[in-house]
């Protein structure tokens, strides 16, 4: 069987203010070279919405009085869909099959590289990145975005904070909390923490810009980041 890794990769890091062509150019780069070393790997990527989503959000609430949590989540959601189509056609020499907008429908898998975006309100797509990790059989989720590593409480609040190397789900889940707010910045979805522990599931994150470290990660070699996982 096909060994299959998930990547969640943050809009955040795809567009931080606009399209970054050069980040993307070097990140497919790094990733053509992990699937060339064995034809056997195969990749699903899960975009995020970055600016577009955050600048059309923010439009919305200035626009409505009481802005609908779902309206914006769905905002949310088409920034993803738009991320995760030009992901598709920068790899598509390896990815022929369609975007992924609903983990749970029948999927096609025939290249090496699978493209997913976001799905319905109420989560990021980290969690779909977890759905798709418990459909596909992955042991784990690498998270990447513009969080390098996960600290022991919110440094911007306390400066006594310490970034961590590893963490256990439960530990993980009393600072994020169970409610996924449309923005929020955290180091991974609380829905899709709550299933990940569920799966027992490991979830890897790390900062998506340093492309050495993502292929330090992907080639199973030392790297600088956050585990995320059953034991602390």
């Amino acid at each position: 069987m096909a060994e299959v890794t998930i990547l969640s990769l943050g809009g955040s890091i795809i567009v931080p203010d606009e399209v970054d062509s050069t980040f993307i150019r070097a990140f497919r780069d790094t990733v053509n070279a992990y699937l060339d070393a064995d034809t056997e790997r195969k990749i699903i990527m899960v975009t995020g919405g970055g600016a577009p989503a955050r600048t059309y959000q923010k439009a919305y609430r200035e626009i409505v009085e009481h802005a609908s949590v779902q309206d914006q989540d769905w905002i949310g959601i088409a920034a993803t869909h738009l991320n995760g189509t030009l992901l598709k056609a920068v790899f598509a020499q390896r990815c022929s099959d369609p975007l992924v907008t609903d983990p749970t429908a029948p999927i096609a898998f025939s290249g090496q590289v699978l493209i997913a975006a976001g799905w319905k309100p109420g989560f990021s797509t980290d969690n779909d990145a977890v759905v798709l990790a418990e459909r596909f059989g992955a042991q784990r989720v690498i998270n990447l975005s513009n969080i390098a590593k996960v600290y022991s409480d919110d440094p911007k609040v306390n400066p006594e904070a310490v970034p961590l190397d590893h963490i256990g789900w439960d530990a993980f889940r009393k600072m994020v909390g169970d409610e996924w707010i449309p923005g929020r910045n955290v180091p991974f979805d609380p829905v899709a923490a709550q299933k990940a522990a569920q799966l027992g599931l490991e979830v890897i994150t790390a900062g998506g810009r340093n492309l050495p470290n993502t292929a330090a990660i992907l080639n199973g070699e030392l790297f600088e980041g956050t585990t995320i996982g059953p034991e602390a």
